[in-house]
């Protein structure tokens, strides 16, 4: 059956700066879009994807005014500098007698933060190599060596902490993750980071299981002042609102399409099969896209998190985490662990309830953080 031809949604002209929602009434044969505008303060965007390598400049320029702020950081990562502050009482008086007993309650001290066993065995059997090799003589070369063993083990395989979006436009932006890990309202804040630098966003709410998910997202598009798509109907498919956003990006001009999905268990089969569908929908409109599917990891539940991100991994290909709710957690290690495991990069990390508190990863940011 032909589709009709989609309904103009030009915004009437007016001295008010308007913030769009689009919604969609998505049934399987027909796909008529109407539009509704809210007025906010939007302000002028500063620069658009066509100019010549403005997503490379974007995602060091993210990344190099988070280095600028490394206080969220610091404060983020407190409950693990806690736990990690024994290590500075084992190597203050450390000599070479006590180097067994000392080694293994750093040891202990990396498994409670979910370092995991193999980094943590690793790391301390190179100390101890180091130590009686001659190479390490004092405490405080000991924890230096230790700090340069965790960065290794962050940038040797996951190096690639900014955003990779291509060189067209729009980019799009894929973000999933089980129930509850804050999967939407990261999806938020980064919408409201990219929008300082200038970002003409599209969102999709493409999280059709739950009911208040969109409304969430609405929330999010107007305090970011940004469009979004949002599919009408009990049976409206994700992959559809997903389609049609994509589309309306690519016709309208927006650098980037954020497009949310619906939480799921990496165990349930048919709703992970779903996000298949919602790639593949995305890549029939921009080959090659999504650019980035961000897979969102719940801080808090440590080592866990690992069956997650291989599972999601190994359905729709991750090219990036965001780990939240760290700043309620002593369990930081984890952030080396699941890149180590997988080598996928991590890029960004959740420190906090703020609209700024969705940081860029800084893999040297981080350790001085967590070792400081």
């Amino acid at each position: 059956m032909a589709y009709p031809p989609p309904i103009s949604s030009s915004l009437p002209q007016s001295s008010s700066k308007l913030h769009s929602s689009i919604f969609l009434n998505l049934s399987r044969n027909r796909f008529p879009p109407t539009t509704r505008a809210r007025e906010t303060g939007i302000s002028r965007f500063r620069c658009s994807a066509g100019q010549t390598g403005f997503f490379t400049r974007l995602g060091r320029l993210i990344k190099e005014k988070a280095k600028s702020d490394v206080e969220k950081l610091f404060s983020g990562f407190s409950k693990t500098r806690d736990n990690l502050a024994v290590i500075d009482e084992l190597l203050l008086y450390w000599n070479l007698s006590e180097t067994d007993r000392v080694l293994d309650e750093l040891e202990e001290a990396l498994l409670v933060s979910d370092f995991g066993p193999r980094i943590s065995i690793k790391i301390v059997d190179t100390l101890r190599n180091d130590i009686l090799a001659g190479k390490l003589k004092s405490g405080k070369e000991i924890k230096d060596a230790l700090k340069k063993n965790v960065l290794d083990f962050l940038t040797s395989k996951g190096n690639k902490t900014e955003l990779q979006l291509g060189y067209r436009k729009p980019a799009v932006i894929m973000v999933v993750g089980v129930n509850g890990g804050g999967k939407t309202t990261s999806l938020g804040k980064l919408a409201h980071r990219l929008k300082n630098e200038g970002v003409k966003i599209l969102m999709a709410a493409g999280d059709t299981f739950r009911a208040a998910a969109s409304d969430q997202l609405e929330v999010w598009a107007e305090r970011t002042g940004s469009e979004i798509v949002v599919g009408e109907g009990e049976k409206v498919k994700a992959s559809s609102v997903l389609s049609q956003a994509v589309k309306r990006g690519k016709e309208k001009g927006f650098d980037v399409v954020l497009c949310d999905t619906s939480g799921r268990l990496h165990t349930n089969y048919s709703m992970m099969e779903e996000l298949v569908a919602c790639k593949r929908a995305i890549t029939k409109v921009i080959p090659g896209a999504p650019n980035e599917i961000l897979l969102v990891l719940d801080g808090t539940t440590g080592l866990n998190m690992l069956p997650q991100a291989r599972e999601f991994n190994e359905v729709v290909g991750i090219t990036g985490f965001i780990l939240t709710k760290l700043d309620g957690s002593a369990r930081g290690g984890c952030v080396v662990s699941v890149v180590d495991e997988l080598g996928i990069p991590v890029k960004f990390v959740g420190v906090g309830e703020g609209l700024d508190d969705l940081q860029p990863f800084d893999a040297e940011t981080f350790v001085d953080a967590i070792f400081s």
